[in-house]
């Protein structure tokens, strides 16, 4: 059975495609958190809070499993053809897909930050999401704060961010608030403006990771109540006269 949703949302004025989602799909995993999607693997990089993280096929077979030298891994993404990790406390550190350190940890200017996810933009800034407090931050690659949203600011506010993925194609950021606060899907434009929100209680409780798969319009949500995974298929909010979106790169090994 597919369900549908229409977003109730906050909306810029010009909009005529609203964001849009449809479940597909939804498997078990203990203890997803933090998320990205991997086109060289067709796979998802998978932070739990622990030591390690670890690397899936969409329907949830582990393919790898990697450390650092944080004390746990928190949050992980994506950076060209490495990775990079955090603590939840302040620090970063830059892997290869092997688990292989390329340098020593780095910690974010001011010292501690609690991130719960992060996204890389094109040109290598890190955006991260951090609760208590909360922010939607810009980082340079070494930890400097470029900018700041306090997102408790927001209407509706945007308390408890858990996880962040970035849609190439559009720029936008798309950020899940756990049951703490909204349990819902926040959609920004790339600088940092709320686009549209959508519930998701529908389909899961306490959403921890979400990812995007743009080469098939294909949108990834860990959710910690019930241990799971759902897929959806995915429309993000376009202005007037915008044409479809072309699918982005996908699975290299296929």
């Amino acid at each position: 059975m597919r369900f549908f949703l229409l977003a109730a949302a906050t909306l810029c004025a010009s909009s005529t495609t609203a964001l849009d989602l449809t479940m597909t799909d939804r498997y078990s995993l203990n203890r997803p958190a933090s998320l990205d999607y991997d086109p060289a693997f067709c796979g998802l990089w998978i932070a739990n809070e622990g030591p390690e993280a670890i690397l899936v096929t969409l329907d949830g077979l582990e393919l790898r499993r990697i450390s650092s030298d944080l004390f746990r891994i928190k949050a992980i993404s994506l950076e060209g053809d490495d990775l990079i990790v955090s603590d939840g406390n302040g620090k970063f550190q830059r892997l290869s897909k092997d688990g292989q350190a390329l340098s020593a940890p780095f910690q974010i200017e001011g010292g501690w930050a609690d991130t719960e996810g992060i996204a890389v933009d094109e040109d290598g800034t890190l955006i991260t999401v951090e609760d208590d407090p909360e922010y939607l931050t810009w980082l340079s690659p070494e930890g400097e704060i470029l900018r700041r949203i306090d997102t408790m600011t927001l209407t509706p506010p945007l308390s408890e961010a858990q996880g962040i993925a970035r849609d190439p194609r559009t720029e936008h950021l798309l950020i899940v608030d756990d049951l703490e606060g909204t349990n819902s899907l926040y959609e920004f434009d790339a600088e940092g403006t709320l686009l549209a929100t959508a519930p998701l209680s529908e389909y899961g409780l306490d959403p921890e990771g979400i990812a995007l798969r743009p080469g098939s319009n294909q949108l990834f949500i860990a959710f910690d109540s019930g241990a799971a995974i759902a897929s959806f298929d995915y429309t993000p909010t376009l202005p007037e006269g915008h044409a479809p979106l072309p699918p982005g790169a996908d699975c290299a090994m296929f």
